[in-house]
């Protein structure tokens, strides 16, 4: 191998399987390198964007020119009359190229041919509009950033295989503005919480995402194995356990998390295994201040995101204006179905009453997984407007205070909207001899098969025992509260590499 052909490593050899036009494609690349042009350029100093120029020059008009020089970067969306016009696209919106021998450098013409749609190209050139209105850059030098190798979907049917669109998510954000704007007022929702909550002297910390223990949720987590230390380590199914020993600690009086949870849970819709979530702590509240923040949390992001506290989903209106209803379990379900299940005692009595309303029962579900299958199957799906669901059975409960008035329940909500559930609260417990026994009753519905229950954490009652504050805690599905944000009508949608099953 020659010096030279070090310094220009071997285009890849086309086999009878490649793609005609990827194979077109090679061969221009191989021109271009024979040019003596560096397909791949390691930078290009860019000074605007198409939609800084749109607003500079929105007064511009039709005809007009000006002396005005513009260095510009983007990927070629169209190619018309051999290159001449040229539609390039940046992060924030198009402008066109206009790419004559009049203007444009003698060296750089003949790089006109060998482009493609789905090239990226720097352009500097002076700026005009052209007769028929269009902000144009009259090119004085195009420079090829990066070739591209495949071409793009068809224009006018875009990426219409949803699957390919999650696979290849690059693909879909080329084509489809609309899979752009999703994301990015995501990236808009998570900005705003953060904001809300320091601007409410709420401390950002950082807890551990491998847990010895799984806890802080009824879930099954995903297991890995650390070499070094040769033990099994957990994906965290929730970091509640840890932001409250820093509450134990005196850290800070309100602490928050924005960070992903993994859950080994099926797929749906409304269901990713990994999943963004806020989590926080506030000492000296509890489940009825947790209920405030959730409302005004929600209302402003959605102000952010939206410009307003009504969205709507799937052609329905949700009003987000707070405050909003505050109904027991019980009591929707007493209202949906005519069982009171505050009044059966027993939870053989609890589990015949939820098979007879029709709930997959397998005959070991204590009382209040009885009375919450039944909420899930009868009332869940009609809650379309939001609503705060207390009184949730302490048997589904272990890290939430016992009810003051019914040691059955306990200071518990979930919020729920279109459906969903959203967020999910308690007044924490901070009794150790309390949540220890809890624990232990969790470690007995496990040995029984219960694959969700809580295992015992000793170091997190250990914490308890310095003195936990009173405290409330609150968690937001932040994924779900984006789907419901964008009008998504799938978790997929929201997320931007969301999990699939491999081909």
């Amino acid at each position: 191998m020659s010096a030279e052909d070090a310094g220009n490593p071997p285009t890849r050899q086309a086999s009878e399987s490649d793609d005609p036009l990827r194979r077109v494609r090679l061969d221009k690349l191989e021109t271009l390198r024979g040019m003596g042009v560096d397909p791949y350029p390691v930078s290009f100093s860019r000074e605007q964007q198409a939609a800084e120029l749109d607003r500079r020059y929105a007064d511009l008009p039709a005809g007009a020119e000006t002396g005005d020089r513009a260095r510009i970067a983007g990927r070629i969306r169209a190619i018309r009359n051999s290159g001449m016009f040229i539609d390039l696209h940046d992060a924030s919106g198009k402008i066109q190229v206009f790419s004559h021998k009049d203007y444009l450098r003698p060296e750089d013409q003949p790089l006109l041919r060998l482009l493609d749609i789905g090239d990226l190209i720097g352009v500097e050139g002076l700026v005009r509009r052209t007769p028929r209105g269009e902000l144009t850059v009259n090119a004085t030098t195009v420079t090829m950033l990066a070739k591209a190798l495949r071409p793009l979907p068809e224009k006018y049917h875009g990426l219409a295989d949803i699957e390919l669109r999650y696979r290849q998510r690059y693909l879909d954000l080329i084509m489809n503005p609309q899979s752009r704007e999703t994301l990015r007022r995501r990236s808009r929702i998570v900005a705003a919480m953060r904001a809300y909550l320091l601007e409410h002297d709420y401390l950002e910390v950082e807890t551990p995402m491998l847990h010895t223990i799984p806890g802080g949720a009824a879930a099954r987590p995903f297991v890995t194995h650390h070499n070094a230390l040769d033990i099994d380590l957990y994906l965290r199914i929730a970091p509640e356990l840890h932001l409250k020993r820093l509450v134990v600690g005196g850290l800070d009086d309100k602490v928050f998390e924005i960070n992903r949870c993994f859950r080994n849970e099926g797929l749906s819709p409304r269901h990713n295994p990994e999943f963004t979530s806020l989590e926080l702590y506030e000492a000296y509240s509890d489940y009825t201040g947790m209920m405030a923040l959730t409302e005004a949390i929600v209302a402003h992001v959605a102000e952010a995101a939206t410009g307003g506290v009504r969205v709507s989903y799937g052609g329905t209106e949700i009003n987000l204006t707070p405050p909003w209803p505050r109904r027991g379990m019980a009591e929707l379900v007493l209202e949906a179905t005519g069982v009171d299940f505050l009044a059966i005692t027993d939870a053989g009595a609890a589990r015949e009453a939820a098979r007879h309303l029709g709930c997959a029962i397998s005959g070991n579900e204590n009382w209040g997984q009885a009375l919450e299958a039944a909420f899930a199957a009868r009332v869940e799906d009609r809650l379309i407007q939001p609503i705060h669901v207390t009184g949730f059975p302490r048997d589904i409960s272990p890290l939430a205070k016992a009810d003051r008035n019914d040691p059955r329940l306990v200071e518990r909500f979930e919020t729920y909207i279109y459906g969903w559930e959203i967020a999910n609260a308690f007044s924490e417990l901070n009794d150790p001899l309390d949540q220890r026994a809890r624990f232990e009753a969790q470690m007995l519905a496990r040995a029984a098969g219960d694959e969700e229950a809580q295992p015992l954490d000793e170091d997190y009652v250990l914490a308890l025992e310095y003195g936990l504050p009173p405290c409330g805690g609150l968690g937001i599905g932040i994924d779900r509260l984006v789907m419901l944000l964008t009008d998504s009508p799938s978790i997929r949608d929201v997320i931007a590499f969301p999990t699939l099953r491999p081909r």
